[in-house]
């Protein structure tokens, strides 16, 4: 019976002792779980934080870009409202200008016509001194209207060759081109 029980015994501690190294592992194992669940959800955390803040910059940025929206829209209407408001003006203007003697108007350019006779340069300087300059014809349109407000008569227009011979140029510094 003693060896019988003294085997009974051992086997029992050998038992024992093979459970409390499992228990031993197992308490490791889940200790090791646990830390990488914790730094886990710590990043997760640090995430949710970061990420909350950034909602945060990204809803004050987008109120004051609608704010900065409607004071834009606010200021293109007031500038459409006094573009259209210049616009009634330069037209009076325009008008009043157009029923002057010697001025004629095309397309929203003024036209004066003089009836001095004067060299190119004398010409020039005379609509320089009243803030404008010899005309630039754009189209065939405009040269038909010139040529029907001369009436057979002869003017000068911004054109010529003086910085190099022939080579011809409108006085804002363009070439002529053909057509």
């Amino acid at each position: 019976i003693d060896t019988a029980w003294k085997h009974c015994h051992r086997l029992t501690a050998m038992c024992v002792v093979l459970l409390c190294f499992l228990l031993v592992i197992a308490i490791t194992v889940l200790w090791i779980k646990f830390n990488i669940l914790n730094e886990e959800y710590s990043q997760i955390q640090t995430s949710y934080k970061n990420l909350t803040k950034e909602r945060d910059q990204l809803q004050t940025s987008n109120n004051n870009l609608t704010k900065e929206r409607y004071q834009l829209q606010t200021s293109n209407n007031n500038l459409t409202i006094e573009r259209d408001q210049l616009q009634k003006e330069r037209d009076g203007y325009l008008r009043t200008l157009c029923n002057m003697d010697k001025v004629r108007c095309f397309n929203s350019s003024l036209y004066f016509i003089s009836a001095e006779n004067k060299s190119w340069p004398e010409s020039r300087q005379d609509c320089k001194n009243k803030g404008a300059d010899l005309m630039i014809i754009n189209s065939k349109k405009e040269q038909e209207f010139i040529t029907k407000q001369l009436k057979g008569g002869h003017a000068w227009i911004g054109l010529s060759d003086r910085n190099t011979e022939g080579e011809w140029k409108w006085v804002d510094g363009t070439p002529l081109t053909p057509g």
